[in-house]
């Protein structure tokens, strides 16, 4: 098996990801469906209808998240996930029988989508952590990326076909549909080899978890300067669901199934991008800028495309740059806390990762109706690309880096620290504990 998909070969993990690649398909369909719903039946085309959606699907993670952590980090992360997933197919299910009721009010869309983000809020670090169970520690990186390339496999055949099924069914048997798909992942759960699983430790349950925690991360120089790039390209620039709607409907005046469309494009870039990162032993930071650096460059040629299909090219580097800065913050963290922290620094993770996004929907709603969808984006890459430029320029003056690009033979960057000793080069694990020293170091 290549080294792409080598985590496949472990049972669990093989079962999980063929169940979360069907779950993933409802969930896309689910999103395109949720927002042309909200966008064309029950508003008139209103940017700041979609974002407040948006806004409260995510808005619990702020709220909830730390104690979701918490409860990643004690209880049996198998059994919580069959709750959670139980959980949104049951949401699903009930928004599609109320809207196929003839009776859906935009408030009943509101509500269901702060339910869902409340379940989401405590499924995000539990599902997170659970990848470190499945496959050993060497592997996580690739099961990381794998799980990022199911993700994006279905973000490329989800919103196509729920664009067909709105023009053919309406938007209600799309959310009965992704309900349904829920099971999927609840029966893998169920039919794991439970010997098989690597379980973490569990951390004891006492006062203060919370607070050591947050201690662990104000010790890490390196998450967070992580966590600030990703916030900010979270809160202005990952809104592809309001964005790509507002440029289908209003810039170009297409239809659901040209916006469906534009989603499966965008994932032709965000799926390389996953099969690239599933081939990373080992991402670093620099990874993390460089490839916000390039979606600020990508978002900024896009927003100013022509034509819709001219936009559509434009969607396949936007994918494949968001979803190497994702997945490269996403391994980088995992594979650099203590296990018995993990559930919990993944939770102050996804707090930044998704908790700006009820800050960022409404405001980009909001610029995208008073100056044009293509403001709303180019925004979006203004801030990626200052807070690119600004984590590089803090990351060289703080870590004493030497930061070079290379022309000659393959172009790259040489990134290398000034104060540690040139050497011949040395195997992977080598390296990896000289670079570990260094960081325990600083963060001293």
């Amino acid at each position: 098996m290549s080294a792409t998909f080598s985590s496949l070969k472990y049972h669990n993990y093989r079962v999980w990801f063929g169940a979360a690649l069907v779950a993933n398909v409802g969930t896309w369909m689910q999103r395109v469906a949720q927002d042309w719903l909200v966008l064309t039946d029950l508003s008139d085309n209103s940017g700041v209808a979609v974002g407040v959606v948006t806004a409260l699907q995510f808005a619990p993670v702020l709220a909830l998240s730390a104690w979701a952590g918490v409860l990643a980090d004690r209880l049996p992360r198998r059994r919580l996930l069959m709750v959670t997933q139980g959980a949104m197919g049951f949401l699903a299910l009930a928004l599609g029988a109320l809207v196929l009721s003839g009776h859906v009010q935009l408030w009943h869309v509101y509500v269901f989508a702060g339910l869902l983000g409340v379940v989401t809020a405590f499924d995000n670090p539990v599902r997170q952590t659970f990848v470190a169970e499945m496959v050993p520690a060497d592997k996580l990186s690739n099961a990381v990326g794998l799980n990022s390339a199911s993700f994006n496999a279905a973000r490329l055949i989800g919103p196509g076909i729920a664009g067909l099924l709105i023009a053919v069914v309406g938007s209600g048997w799309i959310f009965v549909i992704n309900g349904v798909t829920f099971a999927a992942t609840i029966l893998a759960l169920g039919f794991m080899r439970t010997r098989e699983l690597h379980v973490l430790p569990s951390a004891s349950r006492e006062k203060g978890q919370i607070r050591e925690g947050i201690r662990y991360v104000r010790g890490r120089t390196d998450i967070i300067v992580i966590m600030v790039v990703l916030g900010v390209v979270s809160t202005f620039g990952l809104n592809f669901q309001l964005t790509s709607a507002m440029m289908a409907s209003v810039e170009f005046g297409k239809g659901p199934g040209e916006y469906g469309i534009l989603g499966s494009i965008l994932a032709i870039g965000s799926l390389t991008g996953a099969l690239l990162a599933a081939r990373r032993e080992r991402p670093r930071v620099r990874l993390v800028i460089g490839s916000a650096f390039a979606f600020a460059v990508a978002t900024g040629v896009m927003a100013v495309m022509p034509t819709y299909e001219s936009y559509a090219l434009a969607c396949i580097p936007v994918g494949l740059a968001s979803l190497t800065m994702m997945t490269a913050a996403n391994s980088t963290i995992q594979m650099s806390v203590d296990p018995v922290m993990r559930g919990r620094v993944m939770s102050l993770y996804m707090i930044v990762f998704l908790g700006a996004t009820p800050i960022g929907s409404p405001l980009v709603g909001w610029i995208a109706e008073a100056w044009g969808p293509r403001w709303a984006i180019g925004v979006g890459s203004i801030a990626a690309g200052v807070v690119a430029v600004g984590a590089a320029v803090w990351a060289v003056r703080n870590w004493n880096l030497d930061v070079r690009y290379r022309v000659l033979q393959r172009p790259h960057l040489v990134v290398r620290y000034l104060d540690a000793p040139v050497a011949e080069p040395s195997p992977a694990p080598a390296r990896l504990a000289v670079e570990d020293a260094q960081e325990a170091a600083r963060a001293a």
